[in-house]
Parts: structure tokens; sequence; C-alpha cells
């Protein structure tokens, strides 16, 4: 009964939004004639990153040559406010994630413009933007709208005000956000996914991103279990990846 309400809420609230039609109109599909692809190749995939997973602390290391003990010992005091928002958020929007891989993409790259897909809390922007704040950087995020949570109000609640100059949120789709994005910035040095699960939305996204990162960039997506789109991305372009087990889930990360 609870889910038949929410999902009667999130339909009443696509149709408060005309601007949001396009999306409605992909879900329906994507719930109805795709809904055999959202899990498509999972078992491959988990299989295939299973024997080659590493730690985030190895991860750090190996690519960019770093020691990940700095990020928590220099940032504890922000973590810890931003650990103790997400717990009086009155709405349920995930967790916190590896964000020292995040973090440390960023100074790898000494990064000026960083893109991401979901935001939620803003964990992920959060780590972004505490690098991209020395160098005056901007984080572009694209976050779909909480239509069934009345939850956008708590949209990066976790990000403290004084970072979020530096920082332009896109309240649209994946498919209606990055074309803005890419029209006030074309060329990023990190790119991190965490929006649409679904085999072919990450794979248009993928296609998307990858097209706008520099060289020597880096691609991080989190959540590439859920089915073959990260691995049979990185086969067609013959990317060599790194994949890092974290909390029971894996993620996908390269330089390109």
């Amino acid at each position: 009964m609870i889910e038949i309400g929410r999902v009667l809420k999130t339909f009443i609230g696509f149709l408060r939004r005309p601007d949001l039609y396009p999306e409605l109109c992909r879900k329906i599909i994507k719930n109805t004639v795709s809904r055999g692809n959202a899990f498509k190749g999972k078992d491959k995939t988990n299989s295939w990153a299973a024997g080659r997973c590493i730690s985030q602390e190895d991860a750090v290391s190996k690519l960019f040559g770093l020691e990940i003990k700095a990020f928590r010992n220099e940032y504890q005091v922000v973590l810890d406010e931003a650990a103790q928002k997400e717990k009086n958020c009155p709405v349920k929007m995930g967790g916190a994630g590896a964000l020292e891989i995040i973090y440390y993409a960023c100074e790898f790259t000494h990064a000026q413009n960083v893109v991401e897909t979901g935001v939620a809390y803003g964990w992920s922007s959060l780590a972004s933007l505490l690098s991209l704040t020395k160098r005056g950087g901007t984080l572009y995020s694209s976050d779909m709208p909480y239509l069934a949570l009345d939850g956008d109000q708590y949209v990066g609640c976790v990000v403290p005000e004084n970072l979020k100059s530096n920082w332009k949120l896109f309240r649209f789709a994946d498919r209606e956000s990055l074309p803005k994005i890419f029209t006030e910035n074309a060329v990023f040095d990190v790119l991190h996914y965490d929006s649409d699960k679904s085999y072919d939305g990450r794979m248009w996204a993928y296609d998307e991103l990858y097209a706008h990162l520099k060289k020597g960039g880096v691609f991080i997506s989190d959540d590439i279990g859920d089915n073959s789109a990260y691995q049979d991305f990185c086969d067609k372009k013959n990317i060599e990846t790194t994949v890092v087990e974290y909390e029971g889930k894996y993620i996908g990360i390269f330089i390109k």
C-alpha cells in the first residue's frame, strides 16, 4: 500500500512539472518495454568485478600515488558535522560512499571543473568541493527532483554554506541536465556517475561524460555491479579499469 501511494505521488509530481515530461516518458518505457534491461549482465559483471577488485586505499595509492589517511585527518570535523546533518534529516536518501576516491581524484588532477550525477545528501559533492575550493574550481551536479519523498529541500544538506559558492546544481534528469552543464563548461577534470542505475541509462551517460573528460582526467562510476553497463563500456572503449570494493558494492575508476 505504501509503495502504491509512493508511485502515485511520484506520478502526480511529474504531472505538475512539464519540464520533467521527457523523463516521465523514459521512466514509463524503462519500467515496461525495457524492464528486462535493468539488470542485464549483472552476474557476469559481479563475477568479473570480484576477481579484480582492490580496496579504496590501494586504489588511491595505485592510481594517484597518494596516502588515503590524510583526508580523514584533515577534514574530520567537517565530516562529523556532515554526519550529524544526515542524522537529523527526516528523509532517507542514501549513504556517503567512497569519499576518498572522489577527493583524491580531484587532488590528483588539480581539478578546476568536476561533473557529478546524483547528489542526495551531497556527500560526493562535499568530497569534490573540499578539493575544488582550494583552487576556486566549480562542481556541476545533476540531480533528479525527489518527487515522492518531499526531499528536495534536503538535497545537498551535508554541504557547508561556505562551499556552496563553488557549486552549480541542475535539478533535472541527466538527459536534460548534462546538455545544460556542457553548454556552461565543455571539458572536465573528474567525472563521477551515481544516478540512473539502468543499463540503458548508464550506457547513454557514460558515452556523454567520457566525451567531455580531458585526457588525464578521472572517470568514476558507483554501483557498477547492478548490471554490465560499465564493463561493456570499458570493453567497447578498450579501457583498462580499476575496480574498488567498498561496503559490499563495486566502484569503477580509470584515468583517461
